[in-house]
């Protein structure tokens, strides 16, 4: 195991070679201060990609900076991972993760031993942004054993964004009577924008994102109620729409969406108090988005969005707002590209209780989001010393924070020991 520093280094020392010191991450004594009465100002001091882009409301991006006040340390327990994609805590306080590439799952100790690859998982197309992606497991996991995981499929016409589940044996070697219980349509020939997390929600129904698969012919199809790129379904875990899911208006609206107009949404978690669904998701040159999803409701993409092209240019007509589509909570820009997310819910570090914490890949840090009514008062950057693409992060059982890196790294985050 490696200790690393909570604070930013000096370029050219490596980041996993220092130990937090004594005093630890105390720079503050309350969330929104310098520790002398004074607010800090906001994380991010580069230039907007769209400075003409106004938003829509007083904190919906840069809002004041926060730092932690209670000392803690981050602890890099193993680097043997495989550009691991997804997540989740076992009832035991181990780990269980997807890695993208190999399409293989591997079982994480506290201690960092790693697990041999659990086989049975059906085959992934792991071009460019797919491959085995986020998972779940069953809220009755202790008895049934059941997973549920998204991956990229090889399918007539290309690949699509599916859904698998099978039963963890009990030798942990194998996952049994695995079955793909449900694919988005249509299909497309791109390697990228699949979404690809899975949540329950608090009635036992499945939450997928779908990404809208990024290439011309299916962005607009975020728009569209008779596809299910650019969406987030609910379904059963046989695969069926959930019961009570919302009525889309048009004709052939699909019976498992859920909410609508989404770019490449990574990241769900369900606030731990409401039980509202949030969402994080890609935005282009600019625009990533935090977003509280509500049924049927419609979050713009492409029609509105605070980024632009690529090239610079535009995205459609270049506006942020119309009437009937949704304002994000929050946004960023330049872009941090937020992966997967959680809220805390430890009681380790009380003043990060019900916090969301997001993985970012090119931000290279973890953002912690401090909310209050449904709207962000406050943004911390956690562990940017790193260098490290954060892909997701859970609320381990003994209240430490643990977060994967495409570079193969778990860490955890907890207490000064």
């Amino acid at each position: 195991m490696v200790l690393a520093s909570c604070k930013k280094l000096p370029e050219g020392i490596p980041s996993n070679s220092i130990g937090i010191s004594p005093g630890g991450n105390t720079d503050s004594n309350s969330g929104t201060t310098d520790g002398t009465g004074g607010t800090l100002p906001p994380v991010e001091t580069l230039p907007k990609n769209a400075p003409n882009y106004l938003p829509a409301f007083a904190g919906q991006t840069r809002v004041i900076g926060l730092k932690t006040a209670k000392a803690f340390q981050s602890t890099i327990l193993t680097s043997e991972l495989r550009a691991p994609w997804g997540i989740v805590s076992l009832p035991d306080g181990r780990f269980l993760i997807t890695e993208k590439a190999a399409g293989r799952m591997r079982i994480v100790s506290p201690t960092g031993t790693v697990s041999a690859a659990i086989m049975g998982i059906p085959p992934v197309n792991s071009g460019n942004q797919g491959g085995l992606l986020g998972l779940c497991i069953d809220p009755q996991f202790a008895t049934n054993r059941m997973v549920y995981w998204v991956f990229s499929e090889n399918v007539t016409g290309g690949t699509t964004t599916s859904v698998a589940k099978g039963r963890l044996a009990n030798n942990e070697t194998s996952l049994e009577n695995v079955s793909i219980i449900y694919r988005a349509s249509p299909s497309s020939n791109s390697s990228g924008h699949y979404g690809g997390r899975i949540i329950f929600d608090a009635t036992g129904n499945l939450l997928v994102s779908i990404g809208e698969r990024l290439n011309g012919n299916t962005r607009q199809m975020a728009q569209s109620v008779t596809a299910s790129l650019g969406k987030v379904i609910r379904i059963t875990t046989q695969g069926e729409p959930s019961p009570g899911n919302p009525k889309f208006t048009g004709n052939g609206a699909l019976p498992e969406l859920y909410s609508m107009g989404h770019r490449n949404p990574q990241g769900l978690a369900l606030h731990p108090i409401s039980g509202d669904v949030w969402l994080g998701e890609f935005g282009p040159r600019g625009g990533d988005e935090i977003n509280r999803i509500q049924a049927a409701h419609n979050y713009g993409w492409p029609t509105i969005t605070y980024g632009l092209e690529y090239s610079g240019q535009p995205v459609g007509a270049g506006i942020q707002q119309q009437v009937g589509l949704e304002q994000p909570v929050y946004y960023w820009d330049p872009v941090v590209s937020p992966s997967g997310m959680t809220f805390y819910t430890g009681d380790l570090i009380p003043e990060w209780k019900n916090n969301l914490f997001v993985a970012c890949l090119s931000g290279m840090h973890l953002v912690r989001l401090v909310i209050e009514n449904n709207k962000v008062i406050g943004e911390e950057r956690l562990l940017a010393n790193q260098n490290q693409r954060f892909r997701d992060i859970t609320v381990g059982r003994d209240g430490a924070l643990y977060a994967i890196t495409d570079q193969g790294r778990l860490y955890k985050i907890g207490l000064n020991n």
